[in-house]
């Protein structure tokens, strides 16, 4: 990607005038003055290309930036002054979770929790909205985290990162905050000490000004706190105490604004970098100072031990101590002292962070596909059995072996089409609406928290996430295998109150064989952990392969009264067969149309080789809305998918004159939770 360059404005063509009075009448907006456009073609076309944001703290490095490379300052940074910043600001609010009785009698709840600190892409050049490829690190087992750390920064790119908001919305949606970085590298690494000494410059007052800003700029973007890593060494005992005041100031403003903050254990009090490995006299003023501290990977047993002692005797929790477990390299090949940290025969010691789990995509070869990724990441969150009701007990210490899931389903309306945030096309009505490659997070389903249970007296069937085919997104859940018997598959864990109105669809068909399909409804939980579901189940119908192709089964549970503790399948076929789960929705009553966005407009416009790039923007829709989708209007009348935001701000990279057409014609549409569009906001951009 090529630096930012100037912009420049140009007037509205003769045709943009005429298409502008032609389409009055009919409540479209034509894109003419009020975009500001770049010189068509010319070297000067701005990139208009949004990307994550990342900072230094005050001035950046000696020489000029790489390619693709714009070197900022935090000091100097502005919210009404930040042109990404409609592109980057997550817009899902930090849902509530709640605990089911767990699947195993190893998991447990209320002790030790799991943290992430996960590099998605590079510090510079990272897209705001996502990107044309499938080949992405789409995180799905939002059950087992507590905490995301958006992992990253480098000495000639920038220090201090912004979460980009596609991942924000996605923890948000499922229950996990996420938390932008502070990378102070070592001097190995390129780090300075000045860089150290600008974040914690004081003004005329006394106050710490980068302290408020970075409040400032969480807030702005909305996530929820900062990882503070100070790993450039050289520092003495006076920078030690006005970074320890840095981290009090910047505790205080962030518990102002319900904002979190991480201590990673580098720095000590006496201002240089010495890894502790341990909670001890060191950096226990930087955890009183924090909400939670990152324990370096040079922890042993009796460090651990001692760490945990000495948070209590601080009055705090042993939980808010995350040891570093290092999978970077080899995943779960990794070797971790787990009885260290999560002993099965005694209480939990600490919490744990991972420290690169997008191993699970990185360790693949080249040409990896998005089910590869999924097969890879499924065995680290749940184990090699790929069923968290039987956990492994091999050396590798799956999540789900240990931490209780969580889930976020507590209320109607809620569906799930088992869309992942990628694919290798977008369907929509079980139709390709898009032949192209995506990713994007901020349109990722609340998916399966404990995948995959299933409970059969005959042979298991694999169960998985599939990218052949779906009904709506990327992906759809694919059932296959040789049945003898009966097989349960549990779905969502879920709080739902019944009422007499609540229908539940299922949209689905049989790819092979023929398959009964039984919806499964548990109305309590299990008594003990490890317990089987209590479902109880209601016909959904048999589906033929060949048949008519997806089928929407609409169920009425007016026979049942109460809470819906969990949601599954009970599939029965004899041989093969392969069954597939397109969508699941409940609601109560009637699907209201949401209400249509309004003001949509071009707001900038740049055109080179490939064609032109757009920005758009509009007011949001009033009432409930999941999130907005855009589509371009073709001259034969069919509608290609552009993409998704859950924001009102979106770019298009590329866009071609199509045949003769005049103008492209751009539709923008509110989807609500359970996928019902509303009326399309239309914008014509002249060519």
């Amino acid at each position: 990607m090529s630096p930012y360059s100037s912009r420049h404005s140009s007037r509205p063509s003769r045709r943009a005038v005429v298409l502008a009075g032609a389409a009055a009448g009919a409540g479209v907006v034509v894109a003419a003055g009020g975009a500001r456009a770049a010189s068509r073609g010319g070297p000067g076309a701005r990139d208009l290309q949004p990307y994550a944001s990342y900072w230094y703290p005050d001035s950046p490095p000696a020489g000029t930036p790489g390619p693709g490379i714009t070197w900022r300052s935090l000091a100097a940074w502005r919210a009404e002054d930040d042109e990404d910043l409609a592109f980057n600001a997550a817009t899902v609010p930090l849902a509530a979770r709640f605990t089911p009785v767990p699947v195993n009698t190893t998991a447990r709840s209320g002790r030790a929790r799991i943290q992430s600190l996960v590099s998605f892409d590079h510090t510079a050049g990272n897209p705001s909205q996502g990107a044309a490829t499938a080949d992405y690190y789409a995180l799905t087992h939002w059950a087992y985290l507590d905490e995301l750390v958006f992992w990253g920064g480098s000495a000639g790119e920038g220090l201090i990162l912004a979460p980009n908001a596609p991942v924000v919305d996605a923890a948000h949606r499922n229950g996990v905050p996420v938390l932008g970085t502070v990378f102070l590298p070592p001097t190995a690494w390129g780090g300075e000490l000045r860089w150290t000494r600008d974040l914690v410059r004081r003004d005329a007052l006394g106050r710490f000004p980068l302290a408020a800003r970075l409040v400032e700029v969480a807030t702005a973007y909305g996530f929820d706190g900062w990882f503070l890593n100070c790993e450039t060494d050289g520092g003495d005992a006076a920078l030690g105490a006005e970074v320890l005041a840095f981290v009090r100031a910047l505790k205080a403003r962030s518990a102002a604004a319900g904002l979190r903050l991480t201590w990673y254990d580098a720095m000590t009090v006496g201002g240089q970098v010495g890894w502790q490995g341990q909670l001890d006299e060191q950096n226990q003023d930087f955890f009183r100072s924090a909400d939670s501290m990152f324990v370096d990977f040079r922890w042993t047993r009796p460090g651990l031990a001692s760490s945990a002692e000495r948070a209590r005797r601080l009055g705090r929790g042993p939980y808010e101590l995350w040891a570093g477990v290092d999978v970077e390299a080899r995943g779960w090949n990794s070797p971790v002292d787990w009885d260290a940290i999560v002993p099965r025969d005694g209480d939990h010691v600490v919490s744990y962070g991972f420290y690169r789990p997008e191993w699970t995509r990185n360790q693949l070869p080249a040409g990896r596909t998005p089910g590869q990724f999924h097969a890879a990441d499924d065995r680290f969150w749940t184990g090699g059995s790929l069923d968290p009701a039987q956990p492994d007990t091999d050396g590798w210490r799956a999540p789900a072996t240990v931490v209780a899931d969580r889930s976020t389903v507590d209320r109607l309306p809620f569906a799930c089409s088992f869309n992942t945030g990628h694919g290798l096309r977008w369907y929509d009505g079980g139709r390709v609406t898009s032949p192209d490659e995506w990713n994007h997070l901020g349109l990722q389903d609340r998916l399966p928290g404990r995948r995959w249970v299933v409970r059969t007296e005959g042979r298991r069937p694999a169960v998985t996430l599939d990218f052949a085919d779906a009904w709506r997104g990327g992906s759809s859940l694919l059932v296959d295998g040789d049945f003898d018997a009966p097989a349960t598959v549990g779905l969502h864990a879920t709080r739902l109150p019944l009422t007499r109105s609540t229908v539940v669809e299922l949209t689905h068909r049989a790819d092979a064989g023929t398959v009964t399909v039984e919806l499964a409804v548990a109305l309590r939980e299990p008594a003990r952990p490890g317990d089987p579901v209590p479902y109880t189940y209601l016909p959904a119908g048999t589906l033929r392969a060949g048949g008519a192709g997806w089928t929407t089964a609409t169920l009425r549970t007016h026979q049942l009264s109460g809470t819906v503790h969990a949601l599954g399948v009970r599939l029965t076929a004899q041989g093969r067969a392969s069954w597939r789960l397109g969508a699941l929705a409940v609601r109560d009553g009637a699907r209201p149309v949401p209400s249509a966005p309004t003001a949509p407009r071009v707001t900038a416009a740049a055109t080179g080789p490939g064609g032109t790039a757009l920005r758009l923007a509009w007011r949001r829709a009033h009432g409930p809305v999941r999130h907005y989708e855009l589509h371009r209007v073709l001259p034969d009348q069919s509608r290609r998918f552009l993409g998704g935001t859950c924001g009102n701000a979106f770019f298009v990279p590329a866009v071609k004159p199509e045949g003769a057409e005049p103008a492209a014609r751009l539709e923008i549409r509110a989807v609500d939770e359970i996928y019902t569009a509303s009326r399309p906001a239309t914008v014509l951009h002249p060519w």
